[in-house]
């Protein structure tokens, strides 16, 4: 007898004209008869969206730009006929809530998709986390949601869907450590003196991977390592001292886990997002990959050094702010996002990162947030004072 097909699952995307969000429409697209697009959101991109959702045949879209929505409900041919165009952070949460949505992907840059977040997962869906800052911000309150509506959280940063999958079937008890793999960004193999002429054109081309400019500063300085062993914390219930890294400059080996009988699984793949955001999206099938595996027909060398965190003092802060707990990391965030987009604006040099978010750190004291509007008013404070600390960091030397 043959058996029926699966039904399709139906996708929220947040975030659909980033880089994450043209890998997820590859997979979507290599697999129709497993996947659907139901609705997508941008932040300002409202032709890209036009063409998005032409090509999908989707009938929901976001812009959360409100200048954006207005141009986009100013030209509905754009849009195939019927669509309804929500704007703001309303229009993202009525998104995320959307009745007939399996899976809502969170692909959007910074906070934004913090409130979208936390909105599917009261709805009871399943939330594909590709905004690492959203945990960093409010990874207590997150979880907790998760578990009050028992939501699944599938993390798409290829890094945690390492981890995912090497511990699926293995209790946490015999976790000793978890290990991430970083790519050393676009200076690894620069001279550490030649780091303060850097400018933000040689910081955004990173030598693996191709992501937005703000996160492949965060490669280079390794503050992207920093936020995703604060994330690793949250998703999988570890101490501090339970989550490191290790620079591996081919970007093939995304994560390892260390059981306490010494032994360690890792998860491989091509530098792809698509491997991770399928993995994700067709959870827990498997089916043929859009891009090519690793083709083990030719030499593949894997090489693996520790960190320096002198050269990358962004991880060695990262790793206090976890020790210390409270709305550190969060503080860590919001400075870091400050600074980095600073930098790209050629308002500071590279060097400066870690000032700003020193500072910042040192300004603001370190409290337990009891619910979210203290840490949304926190992360506003926080992103203030680094804006004040930029006037002392706008030379190398200061």
């Amino acid at each position: 007898m043959t058996q029926p097909a699966p039904r399709k699952k139906r996708i929220v995307l947040l975030g659909a004209t980033g880089s994450i969000g043209e890998s997820t429409l590859r997979v979507i697209a290599g697999h129709p008869d497993r996947l659907e697009l139901a609705a997508i959101a941008a932040r300002e991109n409202w032709s890209g969206l036009a063409t998005i959702a032409r090509q999908f045949g989707v009938r929901h879209v976001g812009l959360f730009d409100e200048q954006a929505f207005a141009t986009a409900r100013a030209n509905p041919g754009s849009f195939p006929a019927g669509t309804r165009v929500v704007g703001g952070l309303a229009g993202l949460i009525e998104l995320a809530q959307l009745a007939d949505a399996d899976i809502v992907l969170v692909a959007v840059v910074g906070t934004t998709g913090l409130e979208p977040a936390l909105a599917a997962l009261a709805a009871g869906k399943d939330l594909a986390l590709a905004s690492k800052e959203i945990l960093v911000l409010a990874g207590k309150f997150v979880m907790a949601e998760a578990r009050r509506h028992r939501a699944k959280l599938l993390p798409v940063d290829s890094e945690h869907n390492g981890i995912y999958q090497c511990l699926e079937g293995h209790p946490r008890a015999g976790i000793r450590r978890i290990i991430l793999t970083a790519s050393g960004g676009a200076f690894r193999d620069r001279p550490a003196e030649h780091l303060a002429q850097v400018t933000p054109e040689d910081a955004t081309k990173h030598p693996n991977w191709a992501m937005g400019p703000k996160i492949t500063v965060d490669s280079a300085t390794l503050a992207n390592k920093g936020l995703e062993l604060i994330e690793a914390q949250w998703l999988f219930g570890l101490r501090p001292d339970q989550c490191t890294a290790v620079l591996h400059p081919q970007s093939i080996v995304h994560s390892l886990v260390e059981f306490t009988d010494g032994a360690l699984l890792a998860q491989l793949c091509p530098p792809s997002m698509t491997f991770p955001i399928q993995h994700v999206l067709l959870h827990p099938d498997r089916a043929a990959g859009v891009d090519a595996p690793l083709d083990f027909t030719r030499t593949i060398g894997l090489e693996f050094r520790p960190i320096d965190e002198q050269r990358f003092p962004m991880l060695g802060i990262a790793r206090a702010t976890m020790k210390a707990g409270g709305v550190a990391p969060a503080i860590y965030n919001a400075a870091n996002e400050v600074a980095v987009g600073a930098f790209l604006r050629n308002e500071i040099p590279f060097l400066a990162i870690p000032r700003v978010v020193e500072q910042t750190l040192g300004s603001i004291r370190n409290f337990e947030p009891t619910n979210l509007a203290a840490v949304l008013a926190l992360d506003a404070s926080a992103r203030r004072s680094a804006t004040s600390h930029l006037a002392t960091c706008r030379s190398v030397n200061a």
